[in-house]
């Protein structure tokens, strides 16, 4: 698997704000200059690596004499659009320096949720590293809401690894990987070496964010990890505060936590699918239905028992088994209000019951992906 990633022409960096920032003391000029060596080294062996940077907020609170992140909308908000000047400055100066051009994309969870905007993001990102510039990606914390209070730049990292179809997602965290326990408190602790990413036991050996400046923790890469495996991409949890780094994990070396993929990828609708952060709407499944999906059959009205939410036709629902798990997301063929009206009944009672149909399946199985 290191060798894969060895011979990947396409990564995704993403460095998190304790680096950027030096822990929350202001941008790290040393560490961003050399984040941008590494890069141009890499960029120099003919591949091609995308950027996502924590660290607008954190260098924000910095410049306005913050000492703790704040919890108010307005402050994280504010803070954001203090710092992403700062931070977008530092990366196209040190760049230039080695005669590399870098470009600021800011994103939020509607340009990957809506289709149009996902592919013309998908679109100007594949120019952009076919001109030979280096994306600098970040949420865009300014404006959005629920990507402040919830999101983070692990799980972007991820969705962008997915949107471009790189071959390896790198970390670059303030720890050396992932634990078997939180070293920190366990001095018994070990270095996991490399496992999959879809080893659930992972996620309760990972502990919470690591300062005051860091929003997701471990388990936030280990659900990145996971996350980017759907297309194929490994997963390297690595210190970007040891020499060349990046370097190393992206030449094989063995350091860090490597994280790798399974499953084949999936294809790109259906990746898009599985990438919804936000869902309009839940079907309750019967036991029928669950089967039936698992078979690669198309969802039917007639194995719906319940229908959560206020959603229009061709909204993301996700769909849940009896015990409540999420098996299954995919665009829907009617409205909340249509789905529980032919919820139960089989597929000839739709138009006696709407007067009309649109459709025989209420989700069609090319759009629906499993979980």
């Amino acid at each position: 698997m290191r060798r894969q990633i060895a011979e990947a022409k396409r990564l995704v960096v993403k460095v998190g704000s304790a680096l950027v920032t030096n822990g929350g003391q202001g941008l790290d000029h040393g560490f961003i200059a050399d984040c941008a060596r590494q890069i141009a080294a890499l960029h120099d062996e003919g591949r091609q690596v995308l950027l996502v940077s924590s660290g607008a907020i954190a260098a924000g609170m910095q410049r306005l004499g913050w000492k703790t992140r704040p919890n108010a909308m307005h402050d994280l908000q504010a803070a954001a659009a203090v710092g992403q000047m700062g931070l977008a400055q530092a990366y196209e100066t040190t760049f230039l320096d080695h005669g590399l051009k870098a470009a600021q994309i800011l994103l939020t969870h509607e340009d990957l949720a809506d289709r149009t905007r996902y592919l013309n993001a998908r679109s100007t990102l594949q120019t952009l590293l076919e001109l030979g510039v280096v994306p600098i990606i970040n949420e865009n914390d300014t404006v959005v809401t629920d990507e402040i209070k919830f999101g983070d730049n692990d799980t972007l990292g991820a969705l962008v690894a997915n949107l471009v179809e790189a071959e390896a997602l790198i970390i670059l965290t303030d720890q050396k990987g992932l634990y078997s326990a939180d070293p920190r408190q366990d001095p018994a602790a070990t270095l996991i070496n490399e496992g999959r990413a879809d080893d659930r036991r992972y996620e309760t050996m990972a502990g919470g964010a690591g300062s005051g400046i860091s929003k997701g923790g471990m388990i936030t890469k280990i659900r990145a990890a996971q996350r980017a495996a759907k297309s194929g991409a490994h997963t390297l949890i690595v210190s970007g505060r040891e020499p060349d780094s990046l370097l190393a994990a992206s030449h094989g070396q063995d350091i860090g936590t490597l994280l790798y993929a399974v499953e084949s990828p999936l294809a790109a609708r259906k990746q898009w699918l599985a990438d919804h952060l936000q869902l309009a709407g839940a079907l309750t499944l019967d036991a029928g239905a669950v089967r039936a999906l698992g078979d690669g059959r198309s969802l039917l009205a007639v194995g719906v028992a319940r229908v959560k939410g206020d959603f229009e036709r061709g909204a993301a629902v996700a769909c849940h088994a009896p015990d409540g798990r999420e098996i299954a997301r995919g665009l829907i063929n009617y409205s909340s209000s249509e789905a529980r009206r032919i919820a139960g009944p089989g597929t000839h009672d739709i138009e006696a019951l709407l007067g009309y149909i649109d459709s025989a399946e209420l989700i069609h199985r090319d759009n629906l992906v499993l979980l």
